[in-house]
């Protein structure tokens, strides 16, 4: 049985995000992407109702 993982709204936005211009963001998204790449299988992954209501609001700066 994998452990269970729950997962926040910072991963998702990580892996969907245009790569960061800021050396220190830019370095955090890659990081998840190698996670998500080789890790994630390890896991039964979850995420809240709560995290999916934020995630689907969107970027603020992005909506203007």
């Amino acid at each position: 049985m994998r452990p269970r993982l729950h997962l926040e709204t910072t991963i998702k936005s990580y892996l969907v995000a245009r790569p960061s211009r800021d050396l220190i963001l830019a370095g955090q998204q890659e990081a998840t992407r190698e996670w998500w790449d080789e890790k994630r299988q390890n896991y039964d992954l979850f995420v809240s109702e709560f995290v999916e209501i934020e995630a689907g609001c969107g970027d603020a700066m992005e909506r203007g």
